[in-house]
């Protein structure tokens, strides 16, 4: 459900009802500056308070990370979660009923959710009290799995009795519909008979990120030949096995505090490892990781650390994983286990040989290399025709210039091949399916921190014009390319073309769209630049405004230096030598003053 599936109607509403500062303070202590509420950063490790808040503008700003927004921002940024959640978790805070919003389609199929919802927190408890009088389960999970009380309690472990209906029966006495129980993934229909779902298993609960639960997992207590050792809950409206990361609700403050996050295969992976202290761990469903799941991830870390089983299955689909982690920009190193098959059995050898492994993991590309190496004869023409088409479909889809001219020398050293025949083969070549990188127009793919100070610079300078009519004389020649695409552009050309324009951080018509963002850039300016002389502000635009096009023209000459790097065509070599000339003019001019601030 987005936004617009309830109408803005409902967003209002919540918001109408909430006090951002009481919201955040869930998560910040915050303290009263002036009109606004001040604390320390809850993504950053900060030691001096940057996190601001403003109850008059009811928007919210991080100095420390550059991240903003309103209290919806601020609640999908804290918990990981999409917009739809976000709301539905601010609408039961608020008291605010959805289903008045929704169209009569999604009320029913709320209804649905909720009675869902409802039939597994109920199957969940009945399973836990199974697990007490079931001797064979506890046996397993303490004895055999070494698995302590209060973590049988903290992951709500239980025990599918071996009866056909025993959990039917029980929801059919607390009122619940063969049909409810069917869409929850609870039960299922046979030549008219409707048996449980799960029987004679270890029930390890599915939760979002809240701990509400979804579905189940259930591992036999006693392997079968024909039977599959591990089942999970079928698609349902609450459970999606693509989207569905395990343990996320229990890991996701050690992810933030330790800055990444790490993935295993299994469920009892997961709860071994934060028994023993290890926290940041989660699980995707096996090795079927998604798109969705490493977007998910990317909330709270872009430094996702993959622990995949050491197996023939683990191992493809480590490889299946790479490109999906290019696509979703986020940074995927491979944990490689020495002596155990998977983290369970290396965290009940030692949590420190865990540790170690998760420490050492090795960034994609360079695990990828190490082990094509070890496969192939890298010495036969065949070796190395197969050694480059593996690594080059990975190399290809890096989007820094300078990592993967560092990969292709690696390559030809290890293949014993010219720099400049691995090169001709990555550009000669493409992927099945894939169409080759174009350059970025105005910011090449560059680090997170990189990106985030041109945003920075961007912020100050129009919060600077936004806030102080006076410095917009300086805005004639300013060219739009400059900023990034989206609202600071937006707001730079509404300047531009309305330099009389004296609405400050309450927003017009014409940047309705982009409110947020004005409101946030008005609050740098109250916290940081308001009490300054006109005369100290123009010295600090003309500053920041030289580092801004020097940011600006540092990733445009990388962007022309790789398009260099392709072209054999004279004419079009001669157009990037103009255009490299006329960069280094934008920050060598003749003389630079007030007069030409413009640039």
């Amino acid at each position: 459900m987005r936004c617009e599936t309830v109408g803005m109607d409902a967003v209002s509403e919540v918001k109408g009802r909430l006090n951002i500062e009481d919201v955040i303070g869930q998560y910040v202590q915050l303290k009263r500056a002036g009109r606004n509420f001040k604390g320390l950063s809850p993504f950053t490790n900060e030691k001096t308070p940057s996190f601001m808040v403003s109850p008059e503008k009811q928007i919210w700003h991080d100095f420390s990370s550059g991240r903003g927004g309103d209290v919806f921002s601020f609640v999908m940024e804290a918990e990981g979660l999409d917009f739809r959640a976000a709301l539905e978790l601010l609408a039961r805070q608020a008291g605010v009923d959805l289903e008045q919003f929704r169209t009569s389609t999604n009320r029913a199929s709320s209804s649905f959710k909720a009675r869902g919802s409802e039939a597994l927190e109920l199957a969940a408890r009945f399973y836990q009290k199974q697990l007490t009088v079931n001797r064979a389960a506890l046996h397993y999970l303490i004895k055999e799995r070494g698995f302590t009380k209060q973590t049988l309690l903290t992951w709500r472990l239980g025990y599918s009795p071996s009866q056909s209906s025993a959990l039917t029966n029980f929801l059919t006495k607390h009122g619940f519909t063969t049909d409810e129980m069917k869409r929850a993934g609870l039960s299922f229909e046979r030549r008219s008979s409707v048996s449980d779902m799960f029987r004679g298993r270890i029930m390890i609960p599915l939760s979002d990120g809240q701990g509400k639960i979804i579905g189940f997992t259930a591992r036999l207590l006693v392997d079968e030949p024909d039977a599959p050792k591990y089942i999970n809950t079928p698609q349902t409206l609450l459970y999606d096995k693509g989207r569905h990361i395990f343990g996320l609700h229990l890991a996701k403050e050690a992810i933030r505090k330790e800055g990444f996050v790490v993935v295993t295969e299994g469920n009892l992976d997961v709860i071994s490892s934060h028994q023993a202290g290890v926290a940041n761990v989660v699980a995707s469903a096996g090795t079927a990781m998604t798109q969705m799941h490493l977007s998910q991830l990317k909330r709270f870390s872009g430094d996702i650390r993959l622990s995949f089983d050491a197996d023939r299955a683990g191992v493809a689909a480590t490889e299946r994983i790479i490109p999906l982690a290019q696509k979703a920009g986020v940074a995927l190193r491979i944990i490689t286990l020495a002596g155990a098959k998977d983290p369970d059995e290396l965290v009940h050898k030692d949590v420190k040989l865990w540790q170690k492994a998760i420490k050492d993991a090795k960034y994609a590309p360079d695990w990828l290399i190490e082990r094509y190496a070890d496969e192939l004869d890298l010495k036969s023409a065949p070796g190395k025709r197969a050694f480059t088409d593996a690594l080059l479909t990975t190399i290809r889809r890096l989007s820094d210039a300078v990592e993967q001219e560092h990969y292709l020398k690696k390559i030809a050293e290890l293949t014993d091949t010219s720099f400049e025949a691995v090169k001709t083969k990555l550009y000669a070549t493409t992927s099945p399916g894939e169409t080759p990188r174009r350059a970025a127009k105005i910011l090449p793919a560059a680090a997170n921190s990189e990106a985030a100070e041109y945003q920075k610079l961007q912020d100050h300078l129009l919060a600077m014009m936004l806030m102080q009519p006076k410095l917009r004389k300086h805005l004639k020649n300013w060219d739009p390319a400059f900023f990034n695409e989206g609202a600071p552009r937006r707001l730079l050309e509404f300047l531009k073309a309305n330099p009389a324009f004296k609405g400050g951080s309450e927003p017009i018509r014409e940047l309705q769209q982009i409110s947020d963002y004005v409101k946030v850039i008005a609050l740098q300016f109250e916290e940081l630049y308001q009490s300054l002389a006109l005369e100290d502000l123009e010295e600090q635009a003309l500053n920041l405004k030289r580092r801004l096009i020097g940011r600006y023209v540092k990733t445009q000459k990388r962007a022309l230096a790789k398009s260099m790097g392709k072209t054999t065509d004279s004419k079009e070599l001669r157009e990037l030598m103009r255009q490299a000339d006329k960069l280094n003019k934008l920050i060598n001019p003749p003389k630079i003053s007030e007069k030409n601030f413009g640039g």
